[in-house]
């Protein structure tokens, strides 16, 4: 089959510059509304995937095992299943037990504020580094318990509504009508903790007046999970009730898609306005060019070679959009945080996020341009000639 060179068409791009921008420009939104949709549902499923510990078990109150916050268990089921139950993780003797409140609040930024600030606070002790070992600290030190003072994640701010600087180390903020001192700051990267702030466990109990705690967090060692339910089993007067923590993180996901399903639903239904834009945008496009198309024919050039000298102008201009929108994306839209009912994700914008943008993108340009492209080359030679 004779081919029309590759110049012909990229030359063909400048007729007219202003369908040319106007053409990009559209690609550039739509592509760019699929990546942010797609970085969106990444942000959230990895965030609730790497929270989880593969070896850790939580242990949480009978009936409340899609809802860690509306747990409440005895106050010393930390120290009965770290006795009672064989194949629990130790570091010097130290078992990988960590008692935990966790809780979502409204706390203040000041004695004088009314603005209240929606906040998730977990309760804990010094055994929850070693049971959540993602958590880093980077300025500050731990709270001391009695102290009347705490620790943020490093994302906690934009889960408040507050500026960065407002939560470092020193400044303060109401909770229980009394001032709490934020003394250090930590990173737990990926998870719904780096949007936590963290208070001593004791403290915690008698700020919300109570002497439960919301859940047991274990890592097992050379223990199953099998040894942790039976345990849950034969102590049935604590109401306890052994998920593994990738269970219960993966029940939280399974919570937030429908959420999932409406962005995507929102980014196919855009996609698909923009489908249909293209289409009059290249059908206005090639239906001027009909008696170019009679001459390349008359010349001894087939449709299809036509044809594919079109679908590549369509398909240089859609790979332009898609360029530009994921240079686009990766500079303003990678990283945003997002506050949620658990805490805060970040949109991701990684390699499959991409690839999905560019798929979206190239698709667009080619079937855009195969409806007008074949109905202008369908008319006979000589009426092609004579078009106007």
């Amino acid at each position: 089959m004779r081919i029309l060179p590759f110049d012909y068409g990229v030359r063909n791009l400048g007729r007219s510059r202003t369908r040319l921008l106007a053409t990009v420009a559209a690609s550039t939104l739509v592509v760019t509304l699929v990546i942010a949709a797609a970085g969106f549902v990444r942000g959230m499923a990895r965030t609730l995937v790497v929270s989880e510990e593969r070896a850790n078990v939580m242990l949480i109150a009978a009936g409340s095992e899609e809802s860690v916050e509306r747990s409440q268990i005895a106050g010393n089921a930390a120290g009965l299943v770290a006795a009672g139950l064989p194949g629990i993780r130790t570091t010097l003797g130290v078992p990988h037990v960590s008692p935990e409140v966790h809780a979502a609040l409204i706390v203040r930024p000041d004695r004088e504020t009314n603005r209240e600030l929606r906040t998730v606070m977990r309760g804990f002790t010094s055994e929850a580094f070693l049971v959540h070992q993602r958590v880093q600290i980077v300025e500050g030190r731990t709270p001391r318990p009695g102290k009347d003072e705490i620790m943020v994640g490093g994302l906690a701010a934009q889960m408040m509504g507050l500026p960065e600087e407002r939560l470092k180390p020193g400044n303060a903020i109401w909770f229980d009508n009394r001032p709490w001192t934020i003394v250090g700051r930590f990173r737990a990267l990926g998870t719904v903790m780096d949007a936590e702030v963290w208070v001593p466990l004791t403290d915690m109990q008698l700020a919300m007046k109570r002497d439960t705690v919301s859940c047991v967090v274990l890592t097992l060692g050379d223990g199953d999970f099998s040894d942790v339910d039976a345990f849950t089993k034969m102590r049935f007067d604590l109401g306890l009730v052994a998920m593994r923590e990738s269970d219960y993180f993966a029940s939280i996901l399974k919570f937030y898609r429908p959420v999932q399903v409406m962005i995507w639903s929102t980014a196919l239904l855009v996609a698909l306005t923009g489908l249909f834009g293209g289409l009059n945008t290249m059908y206005a496009a090639f239906a001027a060019r009909k008696r170019e198309f009679g001459m390349l024919q008359s010349l001894g050039y087939p449709r299809r070679a036509i044809l594919l000298s079109l679908v590549q102008e369509s398909l240089l201009v859609a790979a332009a959009g898609t360029l530009i929108a994921s240079i686009l994306s990766i500079v303003f839209i990678d990283g945003h945080a997002v506050p949620f009912s658990m805490g805060v994700f970040q949109v991701v914008i990684d390699h499959r996020v991409l690839l999905v943008g560019m798929v979206s993108g190239l698709s667009m340009g080619f079937l855009g341009a195969l409806p007008p492209a074949w109905r202008c080359l369908r008319m006979p030679i000589t009426t092609a000639l004579k078009a106007v």
